[in-house]
């Protein structure tokens, strides 16, 4: 059996990843919160930890991995949201007008993450439907003495957990002395964190023992952990940027509620997007979601799934990935590239009975190395007899499936036909006439109409080739034509 090794923020090593019940092997991921469109950070770890759960399952087995990621559908932001929507007379409660919010959210999240390749969790729980999980969690932190009621909130006493701190390597007295905390007279320790929180009548609430309310963000990553993977588990994930207080937090309440278990034995953190070197950022002008991409924003063409994938891909993910019009070019050149090897060489029938090649296995083991991942790929397109073995790849890597592959192959024929027996006719004959009146207006001209439509132009002394990239348009040139 392939042994995996992961870098265990806990432990800040990496490991041989042994777990608990091979048969039953678990993973958690923190999910979006559900009040707007998802930016090009939030897909990060979808991507980086959707490599590590195919992994699993290929050394696994699928039936013996379950994938949990979470939905919150209880926030501020969401409520904010839905407050400007009834101000602005929508119909409805404010109940109904956060679930309309909430549900349309989630449908724009599963449609670009499909896009960017991700397979779906096994579960992808909704926090308000484990309220009552998280008020009992809530309730036994109380009995033993981890929390406390005060003011219709309750708080979690961060003190009262000895290992506190152990994940981001700080201890309380330093967190305190660093970090901005609430402050609030109800509180015992300027750390203590809310578990719960009251409601008034322009928020949504549940009936709990402290009166009307609604959760804490922490309390609700661990009672859907419980409830859907235990009191142990394998491994926890997650941006480097919830690492503290997020995961600090659920790591104490988890351990206190139940200490017959372990919480989450393994540790994994991405860390966060750039956008051509600078922190993405509306104020600086260079933050777009997901959706942007995909579709085009500020006048550019919209880029494939699979193509903001591969950038994703070619950084590891505990370095911060810098997001560039330039790697997003070059993958898309990358993909024309294999889309013709496929053409040349690839025998499909004989691909969807290969497993993945070990070399990409090899590089998936060591931490997720996709880059080294990605680089086998490319060995593979430049033999002719491992042709095979990159489509396979490709798939294995969620970048693009056979099926998808031997489609895009069928229509890259249709299209370097056609391109070739008009567009290719029109740019050989400016070529020939510039290179006599020594003016190449024309040949420029032909040629920034063919880029535009997707089209990547080759001219050497052989003759011009013209080859169709991942987003071209045989539509738009039609019309030109």
């Amino acid at each position: 059996m392939t042994q995996i090794r992961l870098r265990n923020s806990l432990t800040r090593k990496v490991e041989d990843f042994q777990p608990i019940d091979p048969k039953n092997v678990r993973m958690y991921l923190c999910g979006p919160t559900v009040y707007d469109r998802a930016h090009l950070g939030n897909a990060r770890p979808v991507v980086v930890f959707d490599v590590l759960y195919r992994l699993l399952r290929h050394v696994y087995g699928p039936e013996h991995v379950t994938y949990v990621r979470n939905f919150t559908d209880v926030d501020d932001k969401i409520n904010a949201t839905a407050l400007a929507r009834k101000e602005a007379g929508a119909e409805g409660s404010l109940e109904d007008l956060i679930r309309a919010r909430t549900e349309e959210t989630i449908g724009w999240y599963h449609a670009d993450m499909d896009a960017l390749g991700a397979l779906r969790p096994d579960h992808e729980p909704r926090a308000t439907d484990y309220i009552g999980a998280m008020i009992a969690m809530i309730e036994k932190l109380i009995e033993d003495g981890h929390a406390y009621a005060a003011e219709g909130h309750v708080l979690f006493r961060v003190r009262s957990y000895k290992e506190y701190g152990a994940l981001s390597g700080r201890t309380v007295d330093d967190m305190i002395a660093g970090a901005r905390v609430e402050v609030a007279p109800f509180k015992e320790d300027p750390m203590d964190f809310v578990l719960w929180k009251p409601s008034d009548d322009e928020l949504p609430g549940w009936d709990s023992p402290w009166g009307r309310g609604r959760p804490g963000w922490h309390i609700e990553c661990s009672a859907m952990s419980y409830e859907l993977l235990g009191a142990s588990f394998d491994i926890h994930g997650g941006g480097i940027d919830l690492q503290f207080p997020h995961h600090e937090n659920e790591i104490a309440q988890s351990c206190c509620a139940h200490p017959e278990g372990s919480f989450a034995r393994y540790w994994l953190h991405n860390e966060m997007l750039q956008v051509e070197g600078k922190k993405m950022s509306k104020s600086l002008g260079n933050f777009f979601t997901v959706r942007d991409l995909l579709d085009g924003h500020d006048g550019e063409k919209g880029i494939p799934g699979e193509v903001i994938r591969f950038v994703f891909l070619q950084t590891h993910y505990t370095k911060p990935m810098d997001w560039t019009a330039e790697k997003a070019a070059g993958a898309e050149s990358k993909f024309a590239d294999y889309v013709a090897m496929a053409d040349l060489y690839c025998d499909f029938a004989k691909a969807r009975s290969m497993t993945v090649h070990q070399d990409v296995l090899d590089a998936l083991s060591d931490d997720l190395n996709t880059h080294a991942a990605l680089a086998a790929i490319d060995r593979f397109a430049g033999q002719s007899d491992l042709v095979d073995d990159m489509a396979v790849a490709l798939e294995f890597l969620g970048l693009l499936s056979l099926n998808e592959l031997e489609g895009r192959v069928m229509q890259r024929r249709s299209d370097v036909g056609w391109l070739n027996s008009l567009w290719g006719v029109k740019m050989t004959e400016a070529r020939e006439a510039a290179m006599q009146n020594k003016d190449f207006s024309e040949v420029d001209r032909i040629k920034s109409v063919l880029q535009n439509a997707g089209v990547q132009v080759r001219m050497s002394k052989a003759g011009v080739e013209l080859i169709p990239m991942s987003h071209f348009s045989r539509v738009e040139l039609e019309g030109l034509s």
